[in-house]
């Protein structure tokens, strides 16, 4: 008989094991979108089906910024299931051995794979790998009819990807820089101090970060560092400047000892097909601003300028309430582990009309409703832009996962002087937010049928010039009542300044403001929201920011102190703030659940929201806001990484109640979308049913004119750059 201590080690070597597979029962469900598609006009469904070829050929971009296996995995499993469907390659499955739970469990894998677009999780950037033994899934390759009819090319393609598709050695169970992880971002020699090195280097250039990696080398006894700008334009083709960028940046230059060279080129092939699909998507464009914004950001892909996507998103801005809604490009810094590249990412969709008039009247309201913020006017914008909000039913998302809502564009400089939209995606939502009562973990259980209830619509109401824009003299820190003495510089922005904690504070401070504002009637209001019904909304807001911020733990990483999801950082950090606040308003405690395994319970004094609530909230938001403001990057890190700590001592064990956390978890559901075709003058809608074999047969379909192409592509990539990672 084992003893206790052996039983415990034994439960906890099988949790945070199991957190590297993805279950046999993982949510999957199709995104609907046949309704919204129907109704658009030939000419916006051909508008809309050449955006998609476009972010669909740039999602693939993915796979060669999460690892250097992905790529190579994909073709072969693109190989594999377009030769034999899942329900066909079922019967080869049980010929070569597998149980029907270890083929199920392929299934997961390879649907997992497409729709993260890497072997990495989107959200939460920890590893999955196959749950069956890789000896039964080599005999299942081998017996293929893929492998059949190209046996010399399966055995490679197993060969360049099968040891890392089911490592777990330390450094590969989760993406970071250095030792803390794999990037494909930075190469296999590049540590934190070079990705410092390596932002000076651009800011020095002018250059932003978002649409390079960054690849180092030892050249006569000096350090050599490549910045790779994606672009189809490949170095040598030619080097000219881009419009509004002076003199071309790419070429040679010494800096701080070392040599840098700027090049052209990363990601061509796929480059090319994206501004190809861009070009003909302009043919139906229903203005021209939309023509305009598809001509720079076709420029942008096509020579690597940053400069021309940020001009591509001015005409988008530009562009108000158009039926259909699109953004494409190196958008999102979460999974460079220094916060300052972009993933790539395309999304096509169109306007829910109802939704989006409720959310127009909120921004309509916004300028009544930022004097309630707890900040001086002085740390606001110069000037308000009124938001295009809008929401909209997604019928392509290419990247690695799917948010339930965006704020866009990220240039720091464009939001402030030429505003930003923002997009809630409806039918992500309507998915997403489906809660079963007994996956309900940590509630008392009065609790749980008013979270289903009102966790939906809970959601719902969830510069450069030389001179300074404030009054030096006069502009005192509201926290200290002292002068400013720290602001942004020459070619300095918030993601340069702040890198590495910049994504996980601004959602921190975003989630912060949405609080603090569902606290206003009006804004309920606006959502339709009154009395009792109201307050309800209110608490199951709050209560779920509260158990968000435990869930949150799975994302942390003990050994290396680092957390891997910027968002559930926030949400933890909101936890502490409340935690800390005080007279009762959150309790968090340790217990045992009724399968006698360790579990918790949380709990929020709804009568005490609004004002214990409202003040600590208010508080912090304040020192969020005048720590940006004034980049105060010494104080936004002491701040916002002594809030992020977890650890074993003070009122909670947060290392023990992880393991909880994990004990208990959820895996994150996946999205099937479907595909669109053209037929003479018209387009088909094709869609798929909410399965592993309908997420596998989706990517199968995506690309019927030229998948083997695509996929030589992919590879002849992935071999060039393998002797980075080494």
């Amino acid at each position: 008989r084992l003893t206790m201590k052996q039983e415990t080690s034994r439960q906890l070597f099988t949790m945070v094991d199991s957190q590297y597979y993805l279950p046999n029962d993982i949510g999957i469900s199709a995104l609907d979108c046949a309704e919204a598609f129907r109704l658009l006009s030939p000419k916006e469904q051909l508008y809309s089906h050449y955006l998609s070829r476009s972010a669909w050929y740039g999602g693939l971009v993915v796979l060669l910024q999460t690892s250097p296996e992905s790529a190579s995995i994909y073709v072969l499993l693109q190989r594999l299931f377009r030769k034999q469907p899942p329900a066909q390659l079922e019967n080869v499955a049980t010929a070569a051995g597998l149980t029907p739970e270890e083929y199920q469990a392929f299934l997961v894998f390879a649907a997992g794979l497409y729709a993260n677009m890497g072997n990495y999780k989107s959200f939460g950037d920890t590893k999955f790998i196959p749950n069956l033994p890789k000896e039964k899934l080599k005999a299942l390759v081998w017996q293929s009819q893929a492998f059949h009819d190209s046996p010399s090319e399966m055995e490679a393609l197993w060969d360049s990807c099968s040891t890392l598709l089911f490592s777990l050695a330390d450094r590969q169970k989760q993406l970071g820089l250095g030792d803390k992880g794999i990037t494909s971002y930075f190469s296999g020699n590049c540590f934190l101090e070079d990705a410092e090195l390596a932002q000076r280097f651009l800011d020095s250039k002018n250059l932003s970060a978002y649409n390079t990696r960054l690849f180092k080398k030892k050249s006569e006894g000096k350090t050599c560092y490549e910045v790779r700008l994606a672009s189809a334009v490949e170095n040598g083709e030619t080097d000219i400047a881009v419009d509004g960028e002076g003199e071309t940046r790419c070429g040679q230059y010494d800096f701080e000892d070392c040599v840098f060279t700027v090049s052209r080129g990363d990601y061509a092939p796929l480059m090319k097909k994206v501004s190809e699909n861009l070009e003909k998507a302009k043919d139906h464009a229903a203005n021209e601003n939309q023509k305009r914004m598809l001509e720079e950001y076709a420029r942008s892909f096509t020579y690597g300028s940053v400069e021309a996507h940020k001009e591509g998103s001015r005409f988008w801005i530009k562009d108000k309430g158009p039926i259909v809604e699109s953004y494409i490009g190196f958008i999102e810094s979460y999974r460079d582990p220094f916060g300052s590249r972009g993933e790539f990412e395309g999304f096509v969709a169109v306007v829910n009309k109802a939704m989006s008039e409720r959310f127009a009247k909120l921004v309509s309201s916004a300028e009544v409703l930022l004097p309630d913020l707890p900040w001086p006017k002085e740390f606001e914008k110069d000037r308000f832009l009124l938001p295009d909000f809008t929401s909209l039913d997604v019928l392509t998302f290419a990247g690695s996962g799917i948010p339930a809502g965006i704020n866009i564009p990220n240039y720091d400089d464009i939001r402030q002087s030429e505003g930003f939209k923002n997009v809630s995606l409806g039918n992500v939502l309507a998915v997403a937010y489906a809660t079963q009562k007994d996956k309900l973990t940590f509630l008392d259980e009065d609790d749980k049928d008013a979270y289903i209830k009102w966790k939906g619509p809970s959601f719902e109401v969830q510069d450069e010039k030389g001179t300074f824009n404030f009054e030096q003299d006069n502009v005192l820190n509201p926290e200290t009542g002292e002068k400013i003495t720290t602001w942004y510089k020459g070619n300095e922005t918030w993601d340069s300044k702040f890198s590495t904690i910049s994504c996980s504070y601004e959602e921190c401070r975003a989630e912060c403001v949405g609080l603090y504002l569902c606290l206003n009637k009006q804004v309920l209001s606006i959502f339709g929201h009154e009395g009792e019904d109201a307050e309800e909304l209110v608490y199951i807001n709050w209560l779920n920011m509260v158990r968000a911020g435990l869930l949150g733990l799975e994302f942390y990483t003990p050994e290396s102190h680092s957390w891997r999801q910027a968002h559930m950082q926030a949400r933890f950090v909101i936890l502490r703030v409340l935690l800390e606040a005080g007279e009762g308003l959150v309790t968090l405690k340790e217990c045992t659940g009724k399968d006698g395994r360790p579990d918790a319970l949380m709990t929020l004094d709804r009568s005490k929201i609004h004002t214990v609530g409202k003040a600590a909230i208010g508080r912090f938001l304040c020192k969020l806001q005048v720590i940006k403001s004034t980049a105060d990057v010494e104080g936004g890190r002491a701040l916002y990484e002594g809030y992020s700590a977890v650890s074993d001592s003070g009122s909670h064990n947060f290392l023990r109640l992880r393991e909880t956390v994990l004990l208990r978890k959820e895996a994150r559901k996946m999205f099937v979308q479907a595909n669109t075709t053209v037929k003479g003058d018209s387009v088909d809608l094709v869609e798929y049913e909410g399965s592993a074999a309908g997420l596998i047969r989706s990517f199968t379909e995506r690309f019927p004119d030229d998948a083997e192409e695509v996929e030589a592509h992919l590879l002849e990539l992935a071999e060039r750059d393998a002797p980075c990672w080494c």
